[in-house]
């Protein structure tokens, strides 16, 4: 019998805890010191900045995680000070820089970083990042100091800006309350801005050193580097409050109206033989589709589509395949091998989506694409190679790549993408954030995709490619790490919370599918061994599930079902998902935080059956793939509803 599981590891299936974080306050200011960087710059309950830091990145994008020392805090009564060292280093390079940040009563706030490379550097950015938020932001006006101190009128952009909306910004001004502005300067180079939106990240970056500029480049050694953001206000400030007892989380249930996307999960050529294996835990599942890859760039393929073959037989879920062109030849002679085999081991899938290999590396703004085929002349060919059968393109690559690269949809059926929230961060809070950049996802994908079906995934916590570098960042000592193919949480409560809220995010956008993460493996709902640890798994004794597996079951026998308008007045804590079927309203609910949450719940009428996924039913949910079918507790009446951290709850009408 495996040990109790510790609670680290049921949340979020590694021990390895994150930084721990103080919160500053200047004033009606506030700002939470996290690692070095400023997060969630508030002014009262008002959000100003998401973030500003001073970041160090890789030649493959990757960002290095500073080790800070000499940290001095000193929080006054109206005012604070920060200093402290860092360094970033690999084998091959090291760098460090001391920051200094104050700010006063008023408001007025300077952050200071002067960086020593102490060996030639290879980075593709070096510098500061500021983060503005969404809400009262994406939409709204904005001024632009630029570096020639030329002053433009303009907004931040409501659909997503495939390339940077501002460039060669020297500051920037706009409005965060009644009468009150503020203007955040950036000093030492010159900045522009991202939409983040396009990596599902919930903020407008700007950032130091302007894309068109040669990448990756050398900082040399001893070369001195400075730079400094600082924010000041003008107009009335509110006066600072002390901080109120947390409220419950109003949870609303409205009209019922489209349906909830058929829900599935990917199958990938590595994983196929493990996920035949488990084929009986997929079949439970109930698990619409498989997303099955086939890559032409390798051998073999014809033994990966005998699985798929067999496993959709065995599973009774419809197979998709996704098939990477090499790209290396005309399509039509590229197809042919492929369509044979497909052919010679009997699969007829039910749709086919397609990708050019090179389409898989992400081409930043400025740049040039590798020559090859044309999408046209690729999806012409994949009509003609499998006739009668839906053709899906897109990419199979993140939004980013989409919104840059539009495809042409006269020979599509539908349009596909995937997303990953560990792109640009990986902790606890900002994998969270990304669930807010959905609906502008789906907004802004519906507004050129010219009608077409929409479907996303397959998509997970952990990166199943990494666009902008040689691969996948390692992640050996199961912690939190960005673009790395494996990451604990996928195995814990967070995961599962954090799944409940990616559906919960597009089921009102009209979406026709949603892929979730994978069968087995790193992005997989479904245990098996493998080459990286996983506590208590482990030891556990097989057939195991990951708590996500249930909320995919449960999700998938939904299907179809109508979906029926549930608002969070708190969408950032609570995630709510509800649907109406045969039996009447099942609501879902997701706790996306740390903290223990109370939803209150009006709208549901009648009695329900309550099952909850927790650290108390986390052994038993893993060992028994029927958790959720068993047992539960009955309420007379839906009201309050305690969440303890990354619990989902499912209510169902009985």
């Amino acid at each position: 019998m495996a040990k109790q599981p510790k609670r680290a590891i049921k949340l979020f299936g590694t021990e390895v805890p994150e930084p721990k974080v103080k919160t500053l306050q200047a004033g009606a200011l506030s700002a939470v010191l996290d690692n070095g960087a400023l997060r969630y710059i508030k002014l009262g309950e008002t959000e100003v900045l998401r973030a500003i830091a001073f970041l160090v990145r890789d030649e493959n994008w990757g960002t290095f995680t500073p080790e800070i020392s000499n940290l001095k805090i000193k929080q006054g009564k109206n005012d604070f000070r920060v200093s402290y060292d860092a360094r970033c280093k690999d084998a091959r390079r090291s760098l460090t820089y001391r920051a200094e940040i104050s700010c006063g009563a008023d408001g007025a706030l300077r952050f200071d970083a002067v960086a020593f490379p102490e060996s030639d550097f290879l980075t593709n950015r070096t510098g500061f990042i500021v983060l503005h938020p969404l809400t009262g932001v994406a939409g709204y006006p904005v001024e632009v100091e630029q570096v020639d101190k030329r002053k433009v009128k303009d907004k931040f952009p409501a659909i997503i800006n495939p390339v940077q909306p501002f460039y060669g910004i020297r500051s920037l001004r706009h409005k965060v309350a009644d009468g009150v502005f503020v203007t955040c300067r950036m000093e030492g180079d010159t900045f522009e801005m991202e939409d983040h939106r396009n990596w599902t990240d919930s903020s407008f970056k700007t950032y130091v050193r302007p894309l068109a500029e040669p990448w990756p480049y050398t900082l040399r050694k001893g070369v001195e580097i400075k730079q400094s953001v600082s924010l000041t206000f003008s107009g009335k400030l509110p006066r600072a409050k002390a901080a109120g007892r947390a409220k419950p989380v109003d949870i609303t249930l409205g009209k019922a109206g489209g349906t909830l996307p058929a829900i599935g999960v990917a199958v990938p050529e590595g994983e196929a033989d493990a996920a035949f294996a488990s084929s009986s835990l997929i079949a439970q599942s109930g698990a619409r589709h498989l997303v099955c890859e086939a890559d032409g760039r390798r051998g073999g393929l014809s033994g990966a589509l005998g699985v798929y073959q067999r496993l959709g037989k065995a599973t009774n879920a419809d197979v998709i395949l996704e098939i990477i062109l090499p790209g290396a030849q005309a399509p039509t002679t590229e197809f042919a091998p492929i369509a044979e085999a497909v052919k010679r081991n009997g699969l007829i899938p039910a749709a086919i989506s397609v990708s050019p290999a090179m389409d898989l590396r992400g081409v930043l703004p400025g740049s040039k694409g590798p020559d090859g085929p044309t999408l046209a002349e690729i999806y012409r060919a994949a009509r003609a190679a499998f006739p009668g059968v839906r053709i899906g393109g897109g990419t199979f690559a993140f939004f980013t790549e989409l919104n840059r690269k539009r495809p042409p949809t006269d020979n599509l059926d539908f349009v596909t993408h995937t997303t990953c929230p560990i792109v640009h961060a990986a902790d606890d809070v900002s994998v969270m954030e990304t669930l807010e950049a959905l609906p502008y996802v789906v907004q802004s994908a519906k507004a050129f995709i010219n009608g077409k079906a929409y479907c996303i995934g397959p998509s997970s916590i952990p990166a199943r490619l990494n666009p902008y570098g040689a691969s996948t960042a390692s992640n050996p000592n199961n912690g939190r790490v960005c673009l790395s193919d494996m990451d604990p949480r996928q195995r814990g409560l967070y995961g599962a919370a954090w799944t409940l809220g990616y559906v919960a995010a597009l089921a009102g956008g009209g979406l026709s599918a949603i892929t979730l993460g994978a069968a087995t493996g790193p992005a997989g709902m479904i245990y098996r061994r493998t080459n990286y640890a996983q506590p208590y798994f482990d030891e556990a004794g097989a057939p195991s599930v990951y708590p996500l597996y249930h909320v995919v079951a449960s999700l998938a026998a939904a299907s179809g079902s109508k979906v029926i308008a549930a608002k969070s007045a708190a969408p950032g804590k609570v995630a709510a998902l509800a649907v109406r079927g045969k039996s009447g309203a099942t609501l879902w609910l997701a706790n996306l935080t740390g903290e223990t949450q109370t939803a209150k719940v009006s709208g549901f009428t009648g009695g329900a059956q309550l099952h909850v996924l927790d650290e108390g039913s986390f052994v038993a949910a893993t060992r028994d793939a029927g958790y959720l079918n068993k047992g539960g507790k009955a309420l007379k009446k839906v009201g309050s509803v305690a969440l303890a951290p990354y619990a989902v709850a499912r209510i169902a009408a009985v």
